[in-house]
């Protein structure tokens, strides 16, 4: 078949045929193991690495992962008949839509299938609350790229989708699977007030445990979708709670708005994060932290504090 043959040279080995029909084994490009574990459907276009966790619906999506030339695509193009017809696209990072998982369930609706009690039993045990995952739409997904994942979805001041963090609940290797667009946005705005004073924190999860007016950065840095927000809703109070492995990277953010004059508050973490303290421990935290002058970031840097 020519469409295993452009496999063949794209993934640079041998396809091995499996008893399924069309159903073809590859040495994975994703992780190094002493079997081939990448499987493609020549005929659907679906794949997948059973030891990385990388997946896809099409081979466009494969083949983009793997940087594969424009020569590749056209190839691909002409034996496209029998199945999607996939275009040549360049690996830019312009803003796309957002869409949920194909094979998303919302946590609020009770099933009986193993997935949804494991989904459960990992969001009470990270205490998010029944009113939680409904108030942040929070999902789960059984099968599918996102499968063994809870979904949390982050949608925007208008309440449209923006973002969505993919959560695997067993703790494997990729723990997380999240949207395949830019973090360049507003975590959670649906829910900000910004009239009253702001947290920053890394995760969606330390967001929903926080409570109130809590913003996941969803990494370790601010975004400019999200400073820029910051200054024309003209924020007079802010908080930043990065987890303890990044005091030089909240020392940044801290030293970043408040050059802009906003009165910033460095919460110093030590050894758990936002959502291992819990809401009332946080806060108490929160509550005895007071302002951080220049002085003291100076000191902070300095290491003497």
């Amino acid at each position: 078949m020519k469409i295993v043959s452009l496999l063949n040279r794209v993934l640079k080995s041998q396809g091995q045929q499996l008893t399924k029909e069309n159903e073809y084994m590859y040495w994975s490009p994703f992780v190094a193991h002493h079997k081939p574990k990448l499987q493609v459907n020549v005929k659907s276009g679906k794949w997948h690495c059973w030891v990385s966790g990388e997946g896809g619906h099409n081979l466009f999506q494969l083949f983009k992962k793997l940087k594969a030339t424009k020569k590749h695509y056209d190839e691909l193009k002409e034996l496209s008949d029998d199945f999607v017809t996939y275009k040549y696209v360049p690996d830019t990072k312009t803003n796309k839509e957002v869409k949920l998982p194909d094979e998303y369930k919302p946590m609020w609706i009770e099933s009986k299938e193993p997935i949804y009690k494991h989904a459960l039993k990992y969001l009470k045990s990270r205490g998010v609350s029944s009113d939680d995952m409904i108030k942040y739409s929070i999902g789960y997904c059984e099968d599918g790229l996102y499968s063994n994942r809870i979904i949390i979805p982050s949608y925007d001041g208008e309440g449209k989708l923006n973002f969505f963090v993919g959560r695997d609940v067993f703790d494997s290797k990729l723990k997380y699977r999240n949207s395949p667009t830019p973090k360049n946005i507003v975590g959670f705005e649906l829910f900000v007030n910004w009239e009253e004073p702001i947290l920053l924190v890394e995760g969606a999860l330390d967001a929903i445990s926080t409570k109130i007016n809590s913003i996941p950065l969803f990494g370790k840095t601010i975004m400019n979708s999200l400073k820029r927000k910051i200054l024309e809703k003209k924020v007079k109070t802010l908080y930043v709670a990065l987890d303890n492995d990044a005091l030089k990277d909240s020392m940044k953010i801290v030293e970043e708005l408040m050059s802009e004059g906003i009165n910033v508050h460095m919460i110093k973490m030590t050894e758990k994060d936002p959502n291992d303290l819990g809401y009332e421990k946080f806060t108490d935290i929160k509550n005895l932290t007071e302002e951080t002058s220049f002085k003291e970031l100076i000191k902070y840097k300095l290491g003497m504090v």
